[in-house]
């Protein structure tokens, strides 16, 4: 099995070596990851100018960076390498869950891979201790459960601090309180930074909710933003004009 390892966070990300570590044990693999960071890239593509693909040394691993986004990795990388089974995308520094899957580069490099026939996987952590040692274990036991579950084909894993198990779980949708913090930068410019803060309590069953209670969150997703209940009311609607 192929597996190609990506990230948001960039080549020299702690958490990138640690995944491609334990996905080692499942398959070849290869690195490709942008050349610095892209955080909150979301599904962007790099359209106008051309994109290089640069190998890297990065421990035992054939590794290359590129200077794109987390989608092109998935792209340029699974082009050039070929025969890709299984794209995983992290060891996010941060966690994923909730309404940060519409921003999230590591998401959109697993949602890339699906696009183009291939299996994604993104995951990510919290705060972490010794590089991510405490959760190599649980990365492990997750991608046991990828491996044997080949009919999922999107998914979006989210690591707590110290793991206790691994719960089955849907994306939380809360309402947000967006505002805007002011401040000044070394020169005494005016600068802002953009913040949210929940408004709502997880739900039971939740990627937060898993979280908040020491379990592994991993969420099947699928590409399909189609809201299928309003689509049939509007085509009941039709008919019945």
């Amino acid at each position: 099995m192929r597996i190609l390892v990506t990230n948001d966070d960039g080549i020299y990300s702690p958490g990138l070596c640690a995944l491609a570590e334990a996905a080692s044990n499942f398959g070849e693999v290869r690195i490709v990851a942008p050349d610095v960071e892209q955080s909150s890239m979301a599904h962007a593509i790099t359209s106008s100018r051309p994109l290089s693909h640069r190998p890297v040394k990065l421990g035992r691993y054939s590794a290359f960076r590129v200077n794109g986004t987390p989608a092109d990795c998935v792209a340029l990388g699974s082009h050039v390498w070929g025969g890709v089974d299984l794209v995983l995308s992290g060891v996010n520094l941060g966690l994923n869950v909730g309404n940060s899957m519409w921003h999230s580069g590591t998401l959109a490099a697993a949602k890339q891979a699906s696009l183009l026939g291939m299996r994604g996987v993104a995951l990510s952590a919290g705060e972490t201790e010794d590089e991510y040692a405490v959760l190599k274990p649980h990365m492990s036991r997750v991608l046991a459960e990828v491996m044997k579950r080949r009919h999922l084909m999107l998914l979006n894993v989210n690591f707590p601090p110290r793991p206790e198990g691994i719960q089955f779980t849907r994306q939380s949708v809360r309402h947000y309180d967006g505002y805007i913090v002011p401040a000044r930068d070394p020169h005494g410019r005016d600068i802002f930074w953009s913040a949210i803060k929940p408004l709502e309590a997880p739900e039971p069953g939740t990627d937060r909710w898993a979280i908040e209670h020491d379990l592994v969150s991993i969420t099947p997703l699928r590409l399909d933003l189609t809201d299928q209940k309003a689509l049939d009311e509007l085509l009941r609607g039709t008919e019945e004009q």
